[in-house]
């Protein structure tokens, strides 16, 4: 991409804009040379840089020049000009806030009132303020991408979006990856139908592959991609990242000394910089950090220098936690997820991430929070807490400084969605079925939509399945195929699309009864997981889960190893990208091995390839010499299936599948279901990023299941092996809320969210027997196996398999091997603590070291 002089942007930019950007910065930044010329020009843009590199006043400056210019001739209008749409209320709030300055200094440069005006508008604007936008409509509109959609049945405002120029979109990596980025594609061909053209700038984290978020931004036109100009600044802004561990050895250091110095590691970082924020992947993790901070070193840490922010707590916490942040009254800050976007929260000098953050992208977004001024290097430590995450850091450290990011996945056809936006057409007028059919495959994620799945979603908002009304689910549309048109049914259509619409599931928590009692609470997501069987802890205690009515789960008392571990939940999925680079990583060093390689060889090249120090490539190194001497080392050439015998004689199996949790979800479920339905038995599935086991309490096989197991069978084998799932059922009922079946808000009463999970029970089990092809059946299903799970990675797996490019060897074993130690350890002893998993993990590294130590004297002789 051509990158244009200081001088000519200046020409280019109206007087006012350049002398007032004069008056704030030095020069323009790399993005800005490359990206203004062309946003002037009116050309889609996508502009990839890291947090903190100016490209959102990059989006501005052009729109702001041409706003100056219309002011300066007083032709300046009451209308919409430009739209910027972001995933936080909160980001909405600061860009008002950082647009506020610029639009008062043009005012006193140009020596009048220019009368530019901006607002947000979101679900929290009143009544007044959106008389008052109607009366006098902000020439920038900040707003969310649900509130957009809305406006546009908004018979009024909609008109002060004619002739809308710019479209601005950040943080669209966040939006793309989930349903509520495909609402807002279908948002921006309803808008572009309504505007006609438009430019689109699409600001985004770094992102991989570019050219496919680009898509995403701009969408197609006759069948081909629109053109968008795509300028990916992998900035000068240098990465200071290492990966940390609290101790020399973590698997023979006792777990209480561990603690005691990831938090004097944690301590001595934190006093050595001005501003830490802590990233933790968990909300009970936050809390935890934060609060033994403050128990641990009191003379350092209080409520007033230390706080926790995650989606748990109440927003008035969590904006009162980024107002102090700003402001610089903060020592430390503890978040899980929650301050990953990049909303203003001030100068941070240092990020530590505690735990894998499981794919680059992540890593990279939360480390790019630090060093917020330009040039200057993002710093980043993460601290790993056993030799599995160890590796995950390690892989991620090296592909985060080599550039290599993981691909994102963009939901494809979702036909809940659909279903919304297509009630959303019919109340802005009647629509002519082929005419909409085109606009909705100008969408990216509704490029390859069938007309078959077109016409089932009009088919089920039109009632066709007439038998629905016994269950409350009435038509929305009236479909005449004779004329090929389409329009709303009843005089509510606008408040219920208005009061209904969105993506975003309403979570909460179950109730758990025993013999009547409730005994405590869990989150609706764990919920999801279970089935008839299962067994979870809860206080410390055993339960077995019976059955869920509507948001109340029943057990009884069991003295059963836990199946489930009541934390899964809250854990980040590994990406698959970065599980693949661990399997090659493995491969090498094995290989390493076979040559006879020495250990001093092998540490050096495990140093320089993943730019560690010495006790990190230590770790490493006796982590797989101790599996390769007990075993074998499983890789991406190589599936481990291993059988062992645990306590009690309950048998194992064992899967090292390094392919991440979502592709180690679809295959042992698809595996598990093969094997329970030869072998009649009930068989118990534990799953982490690294593999998975099943577990029965007589014999199972499963190098017997791959045989029956095919990429071409798998997606067919899933969909009946989560037929009966509470995880189905789940998904269900969030899709029956898009879709429209469920509504959560009817003639302004709410629906709980206990109420949605009932009706959404029993609507299920209906629309099953009425046609078990049902859309929005059909959707539920493709969520859960392409979007919670990953089907098409695991197909990728067994084609590799049926290829022989993935050769399969099994093997007996008395000791799980140290590979398969914390899978086994997390779900057989899940009603311990977590010191005595780790105490069992010690014990059994002690009974391998003891097995291999004569193999490993021939090694370094």
């Amino acid at each position: 991409m051509m990158e244009y002089s200081d001088k000519y942007i200046h020409n280019l930019l109206h007087p006012w804009v350049s002398k007032w950007f004069k008056s704030k910065f030095e020069k323009f930044t790399d993005a800005q040379r490359q990206a203004i010329p062309y946003i002037n020009a009116g050309e889609n843009m996508l502009i990839l840089s890291p947090t903190g590199s100016g490209k959102t006043l990059t989006a501005f400056l052009a729109i702001l020049s041409g706003l100056a210019g219309l002011a300066q001739k007083n032709k300046l209008e009451d209308k919409v000009y430009c739209i910027y749409i972001s995933p936080l209320k909160a980001l909405d709030n600061d860009i008002y806030k950082n647009l506020e300055e610029p639009i008062q200094d043009l005012d006193n440069i140009a020596g009048k009132k220019l009368n530019i005006r901006h607002a947000v508008r979101t679900g929290d604007t009143t009544s007044y303020q959106k008389n008052k936008m109607l009366k006098k409509p902000p020439h920038i509109l900040i707003t969310t991408p649900e509130t957009l959609s809305i406006i546009l049945v908004a018979p009024k405002f909609r008109k002060k979006l004619r002739d809308v120029r710019y479209v601005i979109i950040d943080e669209i990596h966040s939006l793309a990856e989930n349903k509520r980025g495909t609402h807002l594609s279908l948002t921006l061909e309803r808008l572009e139908k309504y505007t006609g053209n438009f430019t689109r700038i699409g600001l985004s984290a770094t992102v991989s592959p570019p050219k496919k978020i680009a898509e995403f931004l701009v969408g197609f036109k006759w069948n081909k991609p629109r053109p968008c100009k795509i300028i990916n600044v992998n900035y000068q802004k240098k990465l200071d990242m290492k990966v940390l561990s609290p101790v020399d050895n973590i698997i023979e250091t006792d777990q209480e000394t561990v603690t005691k110095e990831t938090y004097k590691l944690l301590n001595n970082l934190i006093q050595n910089h001005e501003t830490t924020l802590i990233f933790t992947n968990t909300r009970s993790g936050a809390e935890s950090v934060s609060y033994k901070l403050k128990q641990i070193y009191p003379n350092n840490y209080n409520n007033t220098n230390v706080m926790a922010h995650h989606s748990s707590l109440s927003k008035e916490i969590r904006l009162d936690t980024e107002t102090q942040l700003k402001e610089g009254n903060l020592k430390v800050v503890v978040s899980s997820t929650s301050l990953e976007l990049g909303i203003d929260i001030g100068y941070i000098d240092l990020v530590i991430l505690i735990s894998s953050p499981k794919s680059v992208s992540r890593a990279l977004q939360r480390i790019g929070r630090s060093g917020h001024k330009l040039h200057e290097k993002s710093k980043g430590r993460l601290i790993i807490v056993n030799r599995d995450d160890l590796v995950e850091c390690s892989l991620i450290l090296k592909n985060a400084k080599e550039g290599k990011i993981d691909e994102i996945n963009i939901p494809q056809k979702c036909l809940d969605v659909l279903a919304q936006h297509i009630y959303g057409l019919a109340i802005e007028e009647k629509q002519n079925i082929d005419h909409v059919y085109i606009i909705l495959k100008q969408s990216q994620p509704y490029h390859n939509l069938s007309k078959e799945e077109y016409y089932d979603v009009l088919n089920y908002l039109s009632g066709k399945y007439i038998e629905l009304e016994q269950r409350y689910v009435y038509a929305k549309i009236w479909v005449d195929y004779d004329i090929r048109q389409f329009g709303k049914r009843g005089k509510l259509a606008r408040v219920l699309y208005s009061t209904n619409i969105g993506t975003i599931p309403e979570h909460s928590y179950a109730k758990v009864k025993c013999a009547g009692d409730i005994i405590g609470n869990i989150e609706g997501d764990f919920l999801e997981r279970l089935k008839k069987g299962d067994t979870f802890v809860l206080g410390g205690k055993t339960y077995t889960f019976k059955y869920a009515r509507g948001m109340t789960a029943t057990v009884t008392p069991s003295t059963s190893t836990p199946t489930i571990p009541s934390w899964i939940s809250e854990q980040l999925p590994l990406a698959y990208d970065i599980a693949i680079s661990i399997q090659q990583f493995r491969a090498v060093i094995e290989w390493k091995l076979d040559i006879g390689n020495s250990e001093e060889e092998i540490i050096e090249y495990i140093k320089k390839y993943l730019y560690l120090d010495d006790k990190a490539a230590h770790s490493i190194y006796y982590y797989f010499i101790e599996q390769y001497l007990y075993s074998t080392i499983p890789s991406k050439k190589k599936l481990l299936i291993e059988h062992y015998t645990g306590f009690g004689g309950r048998k194992f199996l064992i899967f090292h599948s390094l392919y991440g949790r979502r592709v180690n979800d679809a295959l042992s479920r698809a595996i598990a279901y093969i094997i329970a339905k030869e072998y009649h038995q009930d068989i118990t599935i534990s799953i982490d990023d690294n593999g998975f086991y099943l577990s029965s309490d007589s014999k199972i096989s499963g190098e017997q299941a791959f045989n029956e197991l095919n990429s071409e069978n798998i997606e067919e084998i899933l969909k009946k092996a989560i037929d009966q799932t509470e995880l189905l059922a789940g998904r269900f009922r969030n899709c029956a809320n898009r879709s429209l079946m469920i509504l959560r808000r009817y003639k302004g009463k709410q629906k709980s969210v206990g109420k949605q999970q009932v009706t959404s029970k029993i609507l299920l089990s209906f629309v099953k027997e009425l046609d078990d092809e049902f859309t929005i059946l059909n959707e539920a299903r493709r969520e859960v196996i392409e979007d919670y799970m990953d089907i098409k990675n695991a197909k990728k797996v067994l084609k590799s398999i049926e290829e022989k490019e993935t050769i399969i060897k099994t093997t007996n074993t008395i000791i799980p091997t140290p590979f398969a130690f914390n899978l086994v350890s997390r779900g057989y002893l899940d009603v311990l603590k977590y010191e005595d998993r780790s105490e069992f993990i010690k014990r059994m590294h002690k009974a391998i070291i003891n097995k291999i130590k004569d193999k490993k004297r021939k090694v370094n002789q």
